[in-house]
């Protein structure tokens, strides 16, 4: 499917689309709750430009997409921080949407909003190693690799945030 993508086949990266995507914007919605969309837009748009030069398998390119995602989300957050806006309750209210969009209520079931709200909790360190161990699939090593930590650290880190995620559910009586 990979190699197909990169011939230039639109059915190939279509279902390269449908398969990393969602879990895609699942992470981003907790690493960039505010921007999340912009940000998996400019993901996808950095992985049309770069497909073609891509060197390896299915594996290390889904790494290669959540890598390019935390980098883009990094970058966004820095504007972000230079150019603060307005927050909702500012905007006037006849440039609200009227209604929620029908792909962000497909995406977000309840049990999935629940999950991502609970890992919200967590430190940000955690919460990214949790989001992409569970939500992307990443192996230890690689998500060592993506954070510029040793895969020690990584195993800790997610022990540590489930351990944590275990306690605020016991907190709240909700039994797994």
């Amino acid at each position: 499917m990979l190699a197909a993508a990169q011939e230039g086949s639109e059915a190939a990266f279509s279902r390269l689309w449908r398969d990393g995507n969602p879990a895609l914007l699942r992470y981003l919605r907790v690493m960039a709750p505010e921007a999340a969309e912009d940000v998996a837009a400019d993901t996808w748009l950095q992985v049309v430009l770069g497909l073609t030069g891509f060197r390896g398998d299915e594996r290390g390119w889904r790494a290669w997409l959540f890598t390019t995602a935390r980098r883009r989300a990094i970058d966004e957050a820095r504007r972000r921080s230079r150019r603060p806006e307005n927050a909702i309750e500012e905007t006037l209210p006849g440039t609200l949407p009227v209604s929620p969009d029908t792909a962000d209520l497909a995406l977000e079931h309840m049990d999935t909003r629940a999950a991502l709200s609970l890992v919200t909790q967590l430190p940000v360190h955690q919460a990214e190693v949790i989001l992409l161990r569970v939500v992307a699939g990443l192996d230890t090593q690689t998500v060592a690799r993506m954070l510029g930590r040793s895969p020690g650290a990584v195993r800790v880190a997610a022990h540590r945030g489930l351990r944590q995620m275990a306690g605020i559910l016991a907190e709240v009586d909700v039994t797994l």
